[in-house]
């Protein structure tokens, strides 16, 4: 029988820590079939077609991001009413999410779908990659509901505090998609679309496995009938934090799509650097991701226990960690970015080598920027103040227009390096004093934990922004 898992007592770093960690793995084994995908798109279709897939990143971020935002959103309740021992209304809480989900992801594939060229054709595809780039698109947008499925069971489960049974499932994920990957592109000829095809299939398998052991191992999640009924209010708060947190993702990739564009004009060479770089920028940075996630699961138990003491604890455990990394990754990349990029290009592709690597010691130096933003944001999301924290990626988005409209054309691929950077700095001026705010509301209410199933106080489960 699976367990869960209380952080609402105990020192704060070690179960952070322990925590993280299997989300970690998660996280670098989600990367490392990014990373296969671009490799052997790169290695054994050539230049061109690793353009295709890299000209439709920040599309896929855009799409994807919104799904697994929701997914996240749709956790933080179940981990408040976790940490307040309110499980009936938990369980509700998930019977309505999975209801959601079905709707959302199919109303979200149809449309990016339909719509998959003429997104294309707004970011500027070069005209030699669009086809390519369309096929890859297209499956992944199809594939949606497999993704948003995924994300949220493993929202669920990790909001019990078990960070460790959707590793199992991703790590069956990843060896089935290097396998599918090497099938579909070597033997059926399928091309970039064979890379995305191996995804879908590989996340929508993990999704139904995830789901089958969430049935059958955790106790604390069989319904009754009328736990399992959908109830318009408990829906209402769960897209009230969701819907935030997915446009949050989402108006982000709108800056990182103005960013690719701007990118997408220097040429394929300069297309090519981004997706490498991009790639192992991803690799390198999902222990900020991990950290994050952690504290929103962590932050949100001890919200819904009435302890936001304990909130201050996790967020300087946090930080110590997070600087820790960023010292390690900094030499790392510093020393080995370009034999990083060699894992996609042959070494003549000089100029895509230069600068990828120009890419990655540029995005390393700010890490501990992102470190923080990831940190502060996914804190704020945890307890529920999902608006306030979407207002940052509105900072991320605003920032990187700016560069993409002034600074790349006049500059080249050295402002496309400073894109990122420049907008994890304007998030973190934003998030820093709103975390100070929401700390001290935290303080001075001294919420007790919510258990009454009353409507009013079902009502102050998720705090007003």
């Amino acid at each position: 029988m699976a367990t869960s898992k209380e952080m609402t007592a105990g020192p704060a770093l070690p179960l952070i820590l322990k925590f993280t960690l299997p989300l970690l793995l998660g996280n670098l084994l989600q990367q490392t079939y990014s990373l296969v995908d671009a490799a052997i798109v790169g290695k054994f279709l050539g230049i061109n077609s690793l353009a295709s897939v890299g000209a439709s990143t920040s599309v896929v971020f855009l799409i994807l991001g919104f799904c697994n935002g929701c997914c996240g959103g749709f956790g933080i309740p179940v981990a408040q009413k976790f940490g307040a021992r309110d499980y009936s209304t938990m369980r509700s809480y998930v019977a309505v999410s999975l209801k959601l989900a079905v709707g959302m992801s199919l109303v979200i594939a149809v449309i990016t779908s339909i719509y998959c060229a003429d997104i294309l054709r707004i970011m500027r595809t070069p005209e030699i990659i669009f086809d390519g780039a369309y096929d890859y698109l297209f499956v992944t947008f199809i594939g949606i509901p497999a993704t948003f499925f995924y994300n949220l069971l493993s929202s669920i489960i990790r909001a019990l505090g078990d960070s460790k049974t959707p590793f199992w499932f991703l790590l069956l994920s990843t060896v089935l998609n290097i396998v599918l990957d090497l099938f579909c592109i070597l033997v059926l000829n399928w091309g970039v679309a064979g890379a995305a095809i191996a995804t879908v299939v590989s996340q929508g398998l993990s999704a139904v496995l995830c789901y089958i052991y969430m049935r059958r191992k955790f106790e604390i999640l069989q319904s009754s009938p009328k736990e399992r009924r959908f109830q318009p209010k408990l829906a209402k708060t769960l897209l009230y934090i969701g819907i935030p947190m997915g446009l949050q993702f989402s108006i982000t990739a709108i800056g990182s799509i103005m960013l690719q564009s701007a990118n997408n004009a220097l040429g394929t060479a300069c297309v090519a650097a981004f997706t490498s770089a991009m790639r192992i920028k991803m690799f390198f940075i999902c222990t900020f991701e991990s950290l994050g996630i952690a504290m929103a699961t962590y932050s949100g138990q001890n919200y819904g226990a009435g302890k936001p003491e304990r909130v201050w604890l996790g967020i300087k455990a946090s930080v110590l960690m997070m600087l820790i990394y960023t010292a390690l990754t900094f030499v790392l990349l510093m020393v080995g970015s370009k034999y990083f990029a060699l894992i996609f290009v042959d070494p003549s592709e000089t100029e895509i080598l230069k600068n990828t690597e120009l890419f990655l010691h540029v995005a390393c130096c700010f890490f501990p920027v992102l470190g923080l933003l990831c940190i502060l944001r996914y804190t704020i999301q945890g307890v529920g103040y999902t608006n306030l924290a979407m207002f940052s990626g509105v900072s991320e988005m605003i920032a990187r227009i700016l560069v993409s409209i002034y600074a790349v054309p006049a500059f080249g691929f050295i402002a496309v390096c400073f894109g990122d950077p420049t907008a994890w700095i304007a998030a973190d001026l934003f998030l820093i004093p709103a975390f100070i705010y929401v700390y001290r509301r935290l303080k001075k209410s001294c919420l007790t934990p919510i258990s009454s199933s009353k409507e009013e106080e079902l009502e102050y489960s998720v705090p007003s922004n």
